[in-house]
């Protein structure tokens, strides 16, 4: 099967070209970006290893030799999943790659601003020493941590919160907390549990259409006053401009996202100016090891499916 990697901004291919030399294969790389870059690249291969660029109906019809598509990550956004199972091509993303990672970065967030680090880190270089500048702050097993998605990544998160003193409840449309898998601690309620019940609001789930901008002025409003909320998932969940009035107002404490729904995050976002807002810049994922299994698991589930083997994460049933 002929191979490609259809765009990638890592900084070299060293990994996919080990895995894909031990197999016997090559691959080519380009750097496609539209779907006229796709249909007129990619004609003749049979497996796209693929970060950016846009699977669209348009482009699966124009493709009939396309069997496999590996996204470089969790999310699939580029990719419309309808029209690749119409097409017969199996779809694959690395779903745990970054586990460890995302929620470690979510704990790093959650725990920077509600223990207000930067707040007090810019007070002391200004000459101000005094701890009363971050009041009021909570003792953690004072402090309910509210889960909206409880997959690996959100599981995971609510693990090591709970291990440092907070009190969890989750909320899940596909996952109950159970013993079996150890996730009991979890205290299972609906999404507007989560909602009123939250000191530490936190997501953890997809933006599907059902879900978007499910935080929004309404659900705002339903929150505690001085509520914390920590977005490592996706921006769309969260109406910003909602966002940007409730840090302004007091009512949202604090918030510390990773995602946003424009990336980067525009100049002239309102959240850019709100001190009590912590931006980084979609980099929960990252870790040098984290970024060398991805790009390992990208070209082994490349290598399996041109062998006839068995796939790890397919999510396309064809």
């Amino acid at each position: 099967m002929k191979i490609v990697i259809t765009d990638l901004d890592h900084a070299d291919q060293n990994m996919e070209r080990d895995v894909f030399a031990k197999a016997g294969m090559e691959f080519d790389l380009l750097e496609c970006k539209t779907e006229d870059d796709l249909i007129n690249q990619i004609k003749g291969y049979n497996i796209a290893l693929n970060q950016y660029a846009p699977f669209t109906k348009r482009v699966f019809d124009a493709l009939p030799d396309l069997k496999q598509i590996i996204r470089y990550g969790v999310g699939v956004n580029n990719v419309d999943l309808a029209a690749a199972k119409e097409a017969g091509v199996q779809v694959c993303n690395v779903p745990d790659y970054g586990m460890h990672e995302v929620s470690d970065h979510a704990i790093a967030l959650s725990l920077s601003v509600i223990r207000k680090v930067p707040k007090m880190d810019k007070a002391v270089h200004a000459g101000v020493w005094d701890f009363t500048v971050a009041s009021p702050i909570r003792r953690f097993s004072e402090t309910t941590v509210g889960v909206v998605g409880l997959g690996r990544i959100g599981r995971l998160y609510a693990k090591k919160m709970h291990d440092l003193g907070f009190n969890i409840v989750g909320y899940d449309k596909f996952y109950t907390p159970n013993a079996a898998d150890g996730s009991d601690f979890i205290k299972a309620g609906t999404l507007d549990d989560v909602i009123t019940q939250a000191d530490i609001f936190a997501l953890f789930c997809p933006v599907t259409d059902e879900n978007y901008h499910m935080i929004d002025e309404a659900a705002i409003s339903r929150m505690k006053d001085g509520v914390y909320m920590v977005n490592t998932a996706r921006g769309g969940l969260i109406d910003e401009d909602a966002l940007a009035v409730a840090l302004k107002s007091g009512k949202v404490a604090g918030a510390a996202l990773d995602t946003t729904e424009i990336e980067p995050l525009p100049e002239d976002s309102p959240l850019r100016a709100l001190e009590n807002c912590q931006l980084t810049p979609h980099m929960a994922w990252y870790s040098e090891d984290a970024a060398l299994e991805l790009k390992r698991k990208v070209a082994e589930e490349a290598v399996r499916f041109a062998k006839g083997e068995s796939i790890n994460w397919g999510l396309v049933q064809l």
